[in-house]
């Protein structure tokens, strides 16, 4: 039952996240921002969430500045949520660096 409940505010987070990023984005022209990942605590009070950046270079420059502007992002969740969730969950991001790790395989496979 904890399972299907996480699994549904991670859904909703990550979709919230993504909403946010895209909205922030959108002044920066040429980057994109996505949520490919979220993972919550089991006491729902720590988000972990999974951004992938376009281009890649930037990906540890944007996510200083997201981290930077952590605060006003959970503010901002918390404006969307608050009406789902009681407490607005802590936020982590990480870089999601799947997709250089599949490109790198594909040109080795090439070589």
């Amino acid at each position: 039952m904890q399972e299907t409940r996480q699994n549904r505010i991670s859904r909703l987070l990550q979709k919230e996240l993504s909403l946010i990023f895209q909205s922030q984005t959108r002044m920066m022209h040429g980057i994109m921002v996505s949520v490919t990942k979220v993972k919550i605590s089991p006491d729902l009070s720590i988000c972990t969430a999974y951004l992938s950046v376009f281009p890649s270079e930037k990906g540890e420059e944007i996510l200083k500045n997201i981290t930077a502007n952590e605060k006003t992002i959970r503010y901002d969740l918390g404006k969307k949520v608050r009406n789902q969730l009681r407490i607005i969950p802590e936020l982590r991001f990480f870089l999601d660096d799947s997709l250089d790790y599949l490109e790198r395989i594909d040109e080795l496979l090439k070589k």
